[in-house]
């Protein structure tokens, strides 16, 4: 039996044209329609044609009408059309910056005050604007980034990179967080000088907040003694008010995370603080929804100062 061979290389628009002459469109009423030569219109049929390898119209008078083979043909070309404009259609929404779907990767201690913040501010003008929101842990993420598996990346923990691009967003302080029977609780700051004597609970090493912490403990003068590591602030939150040390946090998850047996006391040291900062890909060009989020998302970091402020 002979084979046939099939060219993989199909004009869209010879298909399209094949499916309304097969609808009952005359050749003329198609070129009129596309703005095209009639005999352009004919030839572009007779190329499907050689491309299948079968007849698909045969002329009955001076009106043009399926073969078997063009009516086969005909229902695979209704389906592949309408998969293709339906995908053209998701596509067109997609970036559309009123549409779209904007990636977001976030460090997990700005979900519950930044990030709610900048969404509901963004969607109180772009209601239709969709999210899809990735929490990481707190690390460098820029493989995120540069993989394409987030448009923007709202973190504490940067690393210079060529293909990154960061802009700080905010400065955010730093707080200890004590039980609220420890003799810090009394005052509304300290040195951490005063602490050298002091157990801290505390992220692993590998995490930025701890080296922030280790670094301001160092400028203090003391290597702080570490009673517990963990791998979330809550957990931390958890360990200090159970009496079982103190630890330095981020002061709006203070904020949101008020336990009645803990007090969180403003720190007086120089560099108590961590920069929150936005990155994004400069390899790949934002769709209109991100790069419209991303205005956003500066334009909120200049007027800050409009944000309720932490304690």
């Amino acid at each position: 039996m002979a084979s046939m061979t099939y060219s993989h290389a199909m004009d869209t628009d010879a298909l399209r044209w094949f499916q309304q002459v097969a609808d009952g469109t005359t050749v003329t009423e198609v070129s009129e329609t596309e703005g095209l030569t009639q005999p352009g219109v004919s030839r572009a049929l007779a190329r499907l044609e050689r491309d299948v390898g079968a007849p698909l119209l045969q002329r009955t008078g001076r009106t043009l009408r399926m073969t078997r083979a063009g009516a086969v043909f005909k229902r695979h070309v209704d389906a592949m059309l309408h998969e293709l404009d339906d995908g053209l259609a998701a596509i067109s929404e997609e970036l559309s910056p009123d549409t779209g779907t904007v990636v977001v990767a976030f460090q997990g201690s700005l979900g519950s005050w930044l990030i709610p913040a900048l969404l509901a501010s963004f969607r109180a003008t772009h209601p239709d604007v969709r999210f899809d929101l990735r929490q990481i842990r707190d690390e460098v993420a820029a493989p995120l980034l540069l993989a394409g598996d987030a448009d923007l990346l709202i973190t504490a923990t940067t690393a210079q990179h060529e293909d990154v691009t960061w802009r700080p967003l905010m400065p955010e302080p730093l707080r200890l967080a004590t039980h609220r029977t420890h003799p810090f609780a009394e005052g509304a700051s300290v040195a951490l000088s005063q602490a050298a004597a002091e157990q801290f609970v505390t992220l692993r090493p590998a995490y930025r907040l701890r080296k922030i912490t280790d670094a301001l403990c160092r400028a203090a003068g003391f290597e702080p003694t570490v009673a517990f590591e963990g791998e979330d602030i809550a957990t931390m939150l958890g360990l200090v008010a159970a009496g079982l040390g103190i630890a330095i946090v981020p002061s709006h998850h203070a904020d949101v995370a008020e336990r009645p047996s803990i007090r969180y006391l403003a720190l007086t040291d120089a560099g108590a603080h961590r920069i929150i900062s936005v990155g994004w890909s400069t390899k790949r060009r934002l769709a209109p929804s991100s790069e419209l989020f991303r205005a956003h998302v500066l334009a909120d970091a200049r007027n800050h100062g409009a944000r309720p402020a932490s304690r």
